[in-house]
């Protein structure tokens, strides 16, 4: 059975640093794409990263460029998302999702084309 547990969020400081973690199980991350999403409160789920499987290669949305670093460890069937310079506007619930990698490199930020959700985490920034 395909499942995403995410990981990783917490309580930081203006300034500070995460790292996520995104664990796959059911099945392989050598035909997915993996992207990171998060929605705040009374937001909408906006896109915030992506990998594809075959080659690695990353697509970040404009807000995220800079900030954020999103890496794959195949073997372990984990993808990361690397915060820094956390501001309070980064508040939100952070989701990590998979799609066909065609398909869900093609749709991103859109959710269209990401097939399987994990139950989030959340990512609080205040001093």
């Amino acid at each position: 059975q395909v499942q995403l547990v995410e990981s990783g969020g917490g309580l930081v400081q203006p300034g500070g640093s995460l790292r996520l973690s995104c664990a796959a199980s059911g099945f392989t991350l050598d035909t997915y794409a993996i992207g990171w999403f998060r929605q705040a409160p009374g937001k909408e789920r906006e896109g915030v990263s992506c990998i594809s499987s075959s080659d690695g290669r990353t697509y970040y949305a404009d807000s995220a460029k800079g900030r954020f670093t999103i890496s794959r460890d195949n073997a372990k069937n984990t993808v990361y998302l690397q915060i820094h310079s956390l501001k309070p506007e980064d508040t939100a619930v952070y989701y990590c999702a998979a799609g066909r990698q065609n398909i869900a490199t093609m749709y991103f930020p859109d959710v269209l084309g990401f097939d399987y959700w994990g139950q989030g985490t959340q990512v609080t920034v205040s001093s």
